[in-house]
């Protein structure tokens, strides 16, 4: 019984979400407008911060190699 409540209260927050976003979609652009770009920055640190330290790890392990 607890399955198919979670799958109705899923439906209703879906549509009552819809009709939030259509009756408000100025600010729902608004909101977008504001969000998008610090979460680009953020994510594009992020993966720059991850690509350097892979970097970083590949220039170690190429040193500790051992010479042959």
């Amino acid at each position: 019984m607890g399955k198919y409540i979670t799958v109705l209260g899923g439906i209703i927050s879906i549509v009552i979400g819809i009709l939030g976003i259509m009756s408000w979609w100025w600010s729902f652009t608004e909101l977008l407008k504001g969000c998008v770009p610090p979460v680009l920055v953020l994510g594009g640190l992020a993966a720059l911060f991850a690509g350097l330290s892979e970097v970083k790890d590949s220039m170690k392990g190429k040193k500790e190699e051992p010479k042959k």
